[in-house]
């Protein structure tokens, strides 16, 4: 079984995040942001995976698995049962099962890196989905 991880850069170079995902040895990094693009320089959705795949990490946004604009504003704001709360009634939409079965099966046969901005993973909607592809596939999740 593969170790299914989460990373965070609110704090990283995009150099620094490709390393730690190279220490872990991840093949994918499934973006689960809902908007894919960032004021950060490298983390924007084009270039991130143009620069994964320079270093041979596949990259793959399932935008349904991020966090609709009322979670975000509840996390910016620190409401983080707020914003757990709006995530979970979005993860029952059909498009959301969609994206975490897809996320699921590719962490089957994968060493998967879920990526959000927040470095905190305790304090983002990228934990809610590991915990439930962790459910499936009785995997450990480790945090980059």
């Amino acid at each position: 079984m593969n170790k299914l991880s989460t990373i965070g850069y609110e704090t990283d170079t995009q150099a620094g995040l490709i390393a730690r995902l190279r220490a872990a040895e991840v093949d994918v990094v499934v973006d689960v942001r809902a908007v894919a693009a960032s004021r950060r320089a490298g983390f924007s959705k084009t270039l991130l995976a143009n620069s994964l795949a320079a270093e041979g990490i596949g990259y793959l946004h399932l935008r349904p698995l991020g966090t609709p604009k009322p979670g975000r504003d509840a996390a910016r704001a620190g409401r983080v049962d707020e914003m757990r709360a709006i995530f979970e009634a979005h993860l029952e939409e059909p498009a959301a099962q969609l994206a975490l079965a897809q996320a699921t099966e590719l962490a089957k046969d994968k060493r998967v890196a879920l990526l959000c901005y927040e470095d905190d993973a305790a304090c983002c909607h990228r934990r809610i989905v590991a915990d439930r592809i962790r459910q499936t596939l009785k995997c450990e999740v480790a945090d980059l």
